[in-house]
């Protein structure tokens, strides 16, 4: 009996490690920056490669945001 009992016991221990090694391994892929970023890039790529369009205009709103800003600093007055 206590031969079954050491059994069932190493196989509760093995199923826990490979539940823990299963855990890390999300908790790894989760917080690895690289495999995101690639992951991000890969999505912007392919929505630029089906439709460009939001892209470009997002492009010029912010390039006419950015002159703006500068033109408003630049011409306005620091009294």
């Amino acid at each position: 009996m206590s031969e079954d009992m050491s059994i069932k016991t190493n196989d509760k221990i093995e199923q826990a490690r490979e539940e823990l090694e299963a855990t890390l391994d999300a908790i790894e892929d989760k917080f690895n920056v690289g495999k995101r970023v690639d992951e991000v890039a890969t999505r912007v790529r392919s929505s630029y490669e089906t439709n460009p369009l939001p892209w470009i205009i997002g492009a010029a709103a912010a390039a006419v945001s950015v002159v703006a800003v500068v033109a408003w600093a630049i011409l306005s007055d620091d009294d």
